[in-house]
């Protein structure tokens, strides 16, 4: 039978709105996947917009990076609604207000609820999808219960018998942590469930979900744990080399993020297996992918471990025409997106055109520089998605605000030009250029919607302290606010 890929979301004029789960508004130490979630998009919904995009959705460290997780696959327990939990008579409400009770042990008590008064065919769901999901399911609910008997402690300090997967080991520790296990399966099942319902919601307001991976996986992770000859590990599974990118726009010494770099060869033996899988997870939560530092894809820059900086690094090949092939061939329906800032060479640029996928333009990198710069919105290309900044930039006013004489004057010779006798307004101004220009689509930070400076960013790469935890309300959300940008969305001609 011959596979025919559907209609891509991004085959005409579309806005969008970043704003990760974690910021969504609520009681909570986090935003969730309860109300709010489905109030934000309504307001989707009611300014014209039809895409949400968020950071990855994957369980993190206790830095809360969502591009350093636990586990490729898994979903992060932070987001799970405990007012669904309630409503749904699995928690009673009296436990929600105690406030010693972690959300892991409101969780384990909806396990235990679970057990016992839902119905068989709720039991049959659960079995269901242990059972579709045990490829990477069975060795994250393990790995988990044992980094908790351990202290959190990385896998690599934990006793050589469950480090290195002895059979009997870790036969004993599965019938030890039957429980535990159960649980962690458990809330997995809660995550994808509720977020299931919330992506057949947003379709339902024909909105879009727009999601996020990182290139790479943390080294604490049940994906190198369970697969370690997948990934450039020495013989006792330490890091030779680790990944980043070399000095950039963002940082004087480059970016070490740490991460194992993949065994391409092993990972060509079984044609990208572990990718395709990944893929199709992702695939099956969105429906779109951004695949962050794409150019990876075609070549990585590998820096040797001992190295505090990013500075001492090389660009290894890697084989992502084959890797693309395999996914899109697996997947013919999934719809991708290149993030292609940074280094990018023109063997980046081929490999992106070759399959047709979107690249990213970000309007805060427009100004300053001279007129065939790839970033101005004259110069950016249909098949793209524009921002004005993303979640690694200052909010715009915050950028706006820290502008250098040069680039304050071109942006605004730029503006004049386009409105003369105007006086400049910011975040509108380049919120209202990214939405006119040709790209596909446009995505506007929540930051920007609500005109907040820079001590509302999400994240400033290179520091490991005060990111990920900005959170709106939508008392920020004045009425004016709506409507300008609900104005804007039409004028542009988008959707």
């Amino acid at each position: 039978m011959i596979k025919v890929a559907k209609k891509s979301p991004l085959s005409q004029r579309r806005a969008g709105v970043l704003l990760h789960i974690s910021s969504l508004p609520n009681k909570g130490a986090v935003g969730d996947l309860g109300a709010e979630a489905y109030r934000f998009v309504d307001f989707l919904h009611e300014i014209g917009a039809s895409v949400w995009q968020t950071l990855p959705i994957n369980a993190p460290h206790a830095d809360n990076s969502p591009y350093q997780a636990l586990s490729a696959f898994a979903g992060n327990p932070d987001f799970i609604s405990i007012e669904a939990l309630q409503a749904q008579g699995l928690l009673l409400r009296k436990a929600d207000a105690n406030a010693n009770m972690s959300k892991s042990q409101l969780l384990a008590n909806a396990y235990e609820a679970f057990k016992i008064r839902v119905q068989k065919k709720e039991q049959l769901a659960f079995t269901r999808f242990c059972k579709k999901q045990a490829h990477w399911l069975d060795d994250f609910a393990l790995f988990l219960a044992l980094k908790n008997k351990h202290n959190q402690a990385g896998w690599q300090f934990w006793p050589e018998a469950y480090k290195n997967r002895d059979v009997d080991a870790l036969k004993f520790a599965r019938k030890e942590l039957a429980f535990e296990i159960a649980t962690i399966q458990f809330t997995q099942f809660i995550f994808f469930t509720q977020w299931a319902a919330l992506k057949a919601y947003a379709a339902k307001k024909k909105v879009y979900l727009f999601g996020d991976i990182p290139i790479f996986v943390a080294y604490d992770s049940a994906d190198v744990w369970a697969n370690p000859h997948l990934f450039k590990l020495d013989a006792n599974k330490n890091m030779a080399v680790v990944a980043g990118v070399p000095p950039d726009y963002f940082s004087a010494t480059g970016q070490r993020w740490g991460n194992p770099h993949y065994d391409w060869q092993a990972m060509a033996s079984d044609n990208y297996h572990w990718w395709v899988q990944r893929m199709a997870t992702q695939s099956a939560l969105f429906d779109i992918v951004r695949i962050d530092h794409f150019r990876g894809l075609e070549a990585a820059w590998e820096i040797p471990a001992h190295e505090d900086t990013a500075i001492n690094g090389q660009w290894v090949l890697a084989p992502g025409d084959a890797l693309l092939a395999a996914i899109t061939d697996a997947l013919p329906n999934i719809c991708l997106v290149a993030e292609d800032l940074g280094i990018i060479t023109d063997e980046v640029n081929a490999l992106r055109n070759q399959y047709h996928l979107p690249g990213m333009k970000i309007l805060q990198f427009a100004f300053g520089g001279s007129e065939d710069n790839p970033y101005l919105p004259e110069n950016i290309e249909e098949n793209s998605v524009v921002y004005t900044g993303t979640h690694d930039n200052d909010t715009t006013l915050g950028w706006f605000n820290n502008l250098d004489a040069q680039q304050r004057e071109h942006l605004y010779a730029y503006l004049q030009k386009k409105h003369p006798h105007q006086t400049v307004k910011m975040p509108q101004d380049l919120t209202n250029l990214a939405l006119s220009t040709l790209a596909n689509l446009a995505i506007i930070p929540m930051q920007d919607i609500l005109h907040l400076d820079g001590a509302h960013r999400m994240n400033t790469p290179g520091t490991c302290e005060g990111n990920w935890h900005w959170r709106f309300s939508w008392k920020q959300l004045k009425p004016n606010l709506q409507a300008d940008i609900t104005q804007a969305i039409q004028q542009a001609g988008r959707h």
